[in-house]
């Protein structure tokens, strides 16, 4: 409580800063430069797990560190896998402070040319936007990292304490996680007070203008099931009432009506308190009925009927992401599964969870299996002096905007951070558009004065900490 009393004493005291002394918000000109540089040669690696690789990603950035002048022993590519290699740089500091890990992924996920109107692997700046797969996750904030600490070491300058940059494999897929490397095989690499992770949180655009700056202190557990149906199959000629794939559909149909209940943490409560300032009539009454302890049920019914962001916010959500079934054009199938991809709210039961999808599916015959076991994580504590200081910086570039905790419904590399003991808090400079998250999607895109505006912030903050 008393350090909650000293967070929002900090931020207010940095609001009430005079807007007239605000410095420009933009990178200068060398910056944003570079930065796009950056962000097109990230963009031009295919990193995705199937047929990409980061090792390339890693060892080109590698080669812009050393060439600034970076000492080598501070500049590793690390890894077991020749295909999921990772990058950890360390710009040295006076040791006034612990040092300070700042980390980014740098795989993604697929994106198919076919199904985009630009290429996915190749940096296109139109009608403002960058696209590109990863200019939202992560490879803008990645970038954005690199950029921020060449200027730095160009400038001479040295931060109180070290900062670690690690860009790392396999947060998408978990295949050759580089997080759970580094913790498992060279944990001197990485360690730290706490962790800065780009992936996700932020300014929020809301309205066409910053809302909130959102700091992920906690995340929903990610936990994915299998749904398969077996059969003996047979000749497509001589159909039988039991086909495995429409068996399975029915499955799928039933659990598409399952809504877990509706519930609010303390983070979620905070996160509306917050955001219910910048909104009016019923919306913000609603917002400010779910930040009450206990929330009012009607009002968190009405609120997560309005977005999707704002339902994934206030209860579990399970969601079919991947289908197979069959194996010959003309024969029965034999087989048809169906993966479930669940968001767990922090203190959800998975062992509910299973009772819950079994109970929906209601079907013997469909198998329900867990992919991998959860991976929960607690917490990560509100830093008073990491709030107060991004807040200085916030008000600097976008004016009286609240930085605020909240509840990531994604999940991220900080899960392993938070399980291992460091606290981690996700959030980047890049300004983003709350109805508008083309992450793992078509078209996926960032703001082009969004992206450059991070450059700077991360600039400030990074000289600040």
């Amino acid at each position: 409580m008393n350090r909650t009393v000293c967070l929002h004493a900090l931020i207010a005291a940095a609001a009430l800063l005079p807007l007239a002394g605000r410095a420009a918000g933009t990178a200068p000109k060398a910056d944003r430069v570079l930065g796009r540089e950056l962000l097109a040669e990230l963009i031009a690696v295919d990193t995705t797990s199937d047929h990409g690789s980061t090792t390339p990603a890693a060892e080109k950035l590698a080669r812009r560190f050393l060439d600034a002048g970076f000492p080598p022993t501070d500049v590793q590519v690390v890894g077991d896998d020749p295909r999921r290699r990772n990058l950890v740089v360390r710009l040295r500091g006076r040791g006034e402070r612990p040092p300070i890990l700042l980390l980014a992924h740098l795989d993604v996920v697929e994106a198919r040319r076919e199904d985009w109107h630009y290429d996915p692997f190749a940096l296109t700046e139109r009608d403002g936007y960058f696209y590109g797969r990863g200019t939202l996750d992560v490879k803008g904030g990645g970038a954005g990292l690199v950029e921020t600490l060449l200027r730095l070491h160009r400038e001479r300058f040295v931060p109180r304490g070290d900062y670690i940059l690690a860009l790392t494999a396999g947060e998408e897929d978990g295949v050759g996680n580089g997080v759970q490397w580094l913790l498992a095989h060279r944990p001197e690499l990485i360690r730290a007070a706490y962790a800065i992770n780009v992936d996700g949180g932020g300014p929020e655009l809301r309205g066409g203008k910053v809302a909130v700056l959102s700091v992920e202190t906690a995340e929903k557990i990610y936990l994915s099931y299998t749904l398969t149906v077996r059969n003996p199959g047979g000749h497509s000629s001589l159909p039988t009432a039991d086909n495995a794939i429409v068996r399975l559909a029915k499955a799928l149909e039933r659990l598409s009506a399952l809504e877990f209940p509706l519930r609010s943490n303390a983070a979620t409560r905070g996160y509306y308190a917050t955001l219910a300032k910048d909104y009016a009539g019923a919306t913000a009454a609603d917002m400010r009925a779910v930040a009450r302890e206990p929330s009012d049920p009607a009002a968190m019914a009405r609120l997560a009927a309005s977005s999707p962001y704002n339902n994934a916010q206030l209860r579990t959500t399970c969601v079919p992401t991947l289908v197979e079934g069959g194996h010959a054009e003309n024969a029965l199938p034999q087989m048809a599964r169906a993966t479930i991809n669940c968001r767990l709210l922090p203190d959800e039961d998975p062992d509910r969870v299973d009772a819950m999808l079994k109970q929906a599916i209601a079907d013997p015959a469909v198998e329900l299996a867990r992919v991998a076991p959860p991976q929960s994580s607690p917490p990560s504590p509100v830093d008073p002096a990491l709030f107060a200081q991004i807040a200085k910086v916030a008000h600097d570039m976008w004016g009286e905007i609240p930085v605020s905790p909240y509840m990531s419904a994604g999940a991220s590399d900080s899960v392993l951070l938070r399980a291992a003991g460091m606290p981690s808090y996700v959030f980047n400079g890049i300004a983003y558009d709350v109805d508008d998250d083309r992450s793992h999607g078509q078209d996926e895109r960032i703001l082009v004065d969004a992206y450059y505006r991070s450059l700077e912030f991360d600039y400030r903050l990074l000289k600040a900490l």
